[in-house]
C-alpha cells in the first residue's frame, strides 16, 4: 500500500471537493457586492434608453436591497418607548438559498449550485 502506487483520497473515498455546508460571511459579501454591480450595469444600460426583451426580464427583478436577508426596518413609536418593527420586501431566506426541489424545505444555498456566482438565481416559483 505505500509506494508507487499508493490509494489516493479519491480511490479511497475521501472528498474531492470540499464545499461547506454554509456560506463565510466573506462570501455573502462578496455576494452583495456581486449584486450590486449588476444592479448598477442594469440600471446604467435602462438609462441609456435601449430596449429589450432580456432588460425587461432584468428589471422585474428583485434588486439587492429588496433582497435583503434583513428586510428594511421601519420604526413606529409607540407610548411606552417601544419601537414595534415592520419588515418590507421579500423573505429573509432569499438573498443566499435558491429553490431546490429535492430538498426538504425546498431551499438550498446558493454556493451548492454549480456556477452559482455565475448565474441569477434571485428568481423563485410562484408558492416558494
Amino acid at each position: 500500500m505505500f509506494g508507487a502506487f499508493r490509494p489516493t483520497s479519491f480511490v479511497s473515498g475521501g472528498l474531492l471537493w470540499k464545499n461547506p455546508w454554509r456560506l463565510s460571511p466573506t462570501r455573502k459579501a462578496n455576494q452583495r457586492k456581486r449584486l450590486k454591480r449588476v444592479d448598477d450595469v442594469i440600471s446604467m444600460v435602462a438609462e441609456s434608453g435601449v430596449t429589450t426583451r432580456s432588460l425587461v426580464k432584468a428589471l422585474a427583478l428583485p434588486t439587492e436591497a429588496e433582497m435583503s436577508p434583513r428586510g428594511k426596518l421601519k420604526c413606529l413609536r409607540l407610548r411606552l418607548a417601544r419601537c414595534m418593527q415592520v419588515v418590507y420586501g421579500q423573505r429573509r431566506e432569499y438573498k443566499y438559498t435558491t429553490f431546490s426541489k429535492r430538498d426538504p424545505g425546498y431551499r438550498k444555498s446558493q454556493h451548492k449550485v454549480p456556477k452559482w456566482t455565475r448565474l441569477t438565481l434571485r428568481e423563485n416559483p410562484k408558492g416558494f
